[in-house]
């Protein structure tokens, strides 16, 4: 099989380093070019430094049509600014790891149409889809606590709390990202208006059409690095086994979704593409708790999750990894 020829723009942040370990090591691709105005010309190792006797690329300040998808690995509002700046060839695939195209009302920009990329959620439309919109983080790992649920039907009001690690935040210091405020400290932000919940109620939606699905989300910064732990509580009068089978049902066929019958923990998922979840009951209210990587299934790890599907390989090529459990 001919390899996938892949372009990356923006590859010196962290989501950008994790896409880079995970093409090196895929079968299936080759790596054309790593863009990074900053670091043209510098090594991927010399800002990487996991990378070192990884790979010999170096970053680059051209760009090629020469390639079959684009990775963009930019902020929030870059990747439309690069768009409406580059011509990029038609035949050429775009997934598009920042928030840009994610809803559906800024889902088109010039002929190009986003989807979704959730494959939990949207996995037919991804097989045949040109241009992916990556899902934020947070959303990921709420929305796969919340869709089983959607999908029967019987989701209302969701009350969730999430902590996540410091790589959240980007590869820029800034005051609440630095080693000698984060240590030590947890603190909430972005309470109740976090910009995933858009995304995560358009989800829900497409499952379960009607205006009673509503999730207040109030996000927490950990003393950590990487990963997301999500509790989300609903209201049922389910039994607990019968919420249990549904969340099994649905998952059946996940590729890397799995339901727990024992607590979990966020060292099960880092450095893996893996959600996991948990299921408890007290009255007629639940926990559903979900843990991801926040720079894997919660980016990079999806981002090559979703080319796989793009291109007809095995779902779980190049992501089979093992957590850092000790």
């Amino acid at each position: 099989m001919k390899k996938i020829n892949v372009g990356i723009i923006g590859g010196a942040g962290y989501t950008g380093g994790e896409l880079i370990r995970l093409l090196i090591n895929h079968p299936q691709v080759e790596i054309s070019f790593i863009n990074s105005l900053s670091n043209a010309g510098n090594p991927v190792s010399n800002v990487h430094a996991d990378l070192i006797g990884e790979t010999e690329l170096k970053f680059s300040s051209e760009l090629s049509d020469d390639i079959d998808v684009l990775f963009l690995c930019v902020g929030h509002g870059d990747a439309k600014k690069f768009l409406d700046a580059n011509t990029i060839n038609e035949k050429i695939k775009i997934i598009d790891l920042s928030q840009d195209f994610r809803l559906n009302d800024n889902s088109i920009i010039g002929n190009r149409k986003f989807v979704y990329g959730i494959p939990e959620l949207n996995k037919t439309a991804i097989q045949s889809a040109k241009n992916i919109a990556n899902p934020g983080c947070f959303a990921t790992a709420i929305q796969l606590g919340l869709l089983p649920l959607a999908n029967a039907g019987v989701l209302g009001d969701v009350y969730t709390t999430g902590i996540t690690g410091s790589t959240g935040a980007g590869q820029s210091l800034s005051n609440t990202s630095h080693f000698s405020w984060r240590a030590n400290n947890i603190s909430a932000y972005k309470t109740l208006q976090h910009q995933h919940i858009h995304e995560i109620h358009q989800s829900l939606i497409q499952l379960q059409d009607n205006d009673g699905v509503h999730v207040h989300f109030v996000p927490w910064r950990g003393d950590f690095t990487r990963g997301i732990y999500v509790t989300s509580v609903v209201d049922t009068s389910l039994p607990l086994e019968e919420v249990k089978q549904i969340f099994k049902e649905y998952y059946k066929d996940a590729a890397f979704t799995f339901v727990s019958d024992t607590m979990i923990d966020l060292k099960q998922v880092v450095n893996t593409n893996k959600c996991l979840i948990h299921i408890e009951k007290q009255g007629n209210k639940i926990a559903i708790h979900s843990a991801i990587d926040n720079l894997l299934k919660g980016a990079s790890g999806q981002a090559l999750q979703n080319m796989n599907l793009i291109f007809g390989l095995e779902e779980t090529m190049g992501l089979k990894l093992k957590a850092t459990g000790f």
